[in-house]
C-alpha cells in the first residue's frame, strides 16, 4: 500500500547511508523527516551510565522524524544505519512552502501528520493510564450520553471581538477567525456541567472561551485528570476528524464559554483548501504537540516515581515509550 507521505517526494532530496552512519544524533537540532526508500535503520537512545537502549526501528517505506515538519525540536535518538540505507529527507522549510501553496498533496501529508501525531498521542495516553498515578482520585458523577448543551441568543460578552488574542488563533488573518467562528454557535454553562462522555459519538468539538474544561477518565472507582483547557484551546477534535467514540469525558471545572463547531461545518474546512484550512492544520499541531508534553510530562513523573519505589521493570518499560518517540520539541521551539 502506498504510503500517505509519498507525495513528499516532489520537495524531497535523495540520501544514502552506509552501514553505521548516522542520519541524524541524539540532542541535536531536527531540521526536517526522512522517509526510507530502502534499508533499515534503528533509532538508540544513550543511557546515563553507558550504553545505548534501541527504542524503533524504520525499514522500507517508514518515515521519521515528520514532527519536525512541523516544529522546531531536537532529536531524542540516534538513527543508525543498519546497511546500506537509500532514503528521501524533506527540509522543513521546503514542506511548510509547499502547505503555504495550498498544494493539496500538501495538505493531505498535513492531515496525515495530525493522524501520526493523534495516534502516538492515544499511544502514550494508554501506557499512562495503564499504571497508577498520584494524581488518581475517587470517580466522581460522569457527564451522561446525549448532553444538551444550551446555546442562548444573548451571550455575557462579546466573544467575538475576544477571538483574535487567544492563543488558537495564533497566525489567523480576521477573515479566517471569521469563517471559523461562522461555522459554530456559543453555549455558557455552570461549572460541574458535562460537555461530553467517553464512549459517545462525536458530534462537535468545542473552543473554550472563557473559563476551564476538565478532560478525564475513569478506571472503575477512579477517575484521573488528562488535562484543563483553558481560553484558546481546541477540545474534542480528534474524534470529529477520526469518527471515533470520544476517548474522555469533558466537564466544566469553572463557568464558561464554549463555541461549539459542529461536525459537518468543522471537517469542511479542515478537509477543504483555503487559508482557513493552512491555519486551522496548524493550530490543531500545536495543540497536538501541547498535548503530547503534557502526556511526557506524566510519563516522566511515572518513571520517577517507579525508580523510588523499585519497581525497576516498570520503569524500564516507561523509558522506552518516552524515549521511543525519536523527536521532541526543544526548549525554542516554534512553528
Amino acid at each position: 500500500m502506498a504510503s500517505p507521505f509519498e507525495p513528499l517526494q516532489a520537495v524531497a532530496r535523495q540520501m544514502s547511508f552506509l552501514q553505521g552512519a548516522e542520519l541524524v544524533r541524539q540532542g541535536e537540532a531536527s531540521r526536517g523527516a526522512f522517509l526510507i526508500r530502502s534499508g533499515a535503520v534503528e533509532a538508540r537512545v544513550a543511557l546515563p551510565g553507558g550504553g545505548a537502549l534501541t527504542v524503533a526501528r524504520f525499514a522500507d517505506g517508514d518515515m521519521f522524524g515528520e514532527m519536525s515538519l512541523i516544529e522546531r525540536g531536537v532529536c531524542s535518538a540516534t538513527v543508525v544505519a543498519l546497511g546500506t540505507v537509500d532514503a528521501w529527507f524533506v527540509g522543513r522549510d521546503d514542506f511548510r512552502a509547499l502547505v503555504a501553496s495550498r498544494e493539496q498533496a500538501g495538505l493531505g501529508i498535513q492531515r496525515a501528520i495530525t493522524a501520526a501525531l493523534a495516534a502516538r498521542l492515544r499511544a502514550l495516553n494508554e501506557q499512562v493510564s495503564a499504571h497508577p498515578a498520584e494524581e488518581d482520585r475517587p470517580a466522581g458523577a460522569t457527564p451522561r450520553d446525549g448532553i444538551d448543551l444550551k446555546f442562548p441568543q444573548k451571550i455575557s460578552f462579546d466573544w467575538r471581538a475576544f477571538l483574535p488574542v487567544l492563543p488558537f488563533f495564533e497566525g489567523f488573518h480576521a477573515g479566517e477567525i471569521d469563517a471559523l467562528a461562522s461555522a459554530g454557535r456559543v453555549a455558557e454553562i455552570e461549572r460541574g456541567a458535562g460537555v461530553f462522555a467517553a464512549g459517545a459519538a462525536a458530534s462537535a468539538c468545542y473552543l473554550v472561551l472563557r473559563g476551564a474544561l476538565e478532560i478525564f477518565t475513569t478506571n472503575g472507582k477512579t477517575e484521573r485528570r488528562v488535562a484543563i483547557a483553558g481560553p484558546g484551546e481546541l477540545v474534542g477534535f480528534m474524534a470529529v476528524i477520526n469518527a471515533a467514540p470520544r476517548a474522555n469525558h469533558a466537564r466544566a471545572r469553572e463557568a464558561c464559554c464554549l463555541l461549539e463547531l459542529p461536525r459537518e461545518a468543522f471537517l469542511a474546512i479542515y478537509n477543504g483548501n483555503s487559508a482557513a484550512t493552512v491555519s486551522l492544520h496548524h493550530a490543531i499541531h500545536r495543540s497536538l504537540m501541547r498535548s503530547i508534553a503534557r502526556t511526557n510530562t506524566q510519563l516522566t513523573r511515572l518513571i520517577s516515581h517507579a525508580r523510588l519505589s523499585a519497581a525497576g521493570d516498570k520503569a524500564a518499560t516507561l523509558e522506552a515509550v518516552l524515549h521511543g518517540q525519536i523527536w521532541r520539541a526543544g526548549a525554542d521551539s516554534r512553528s
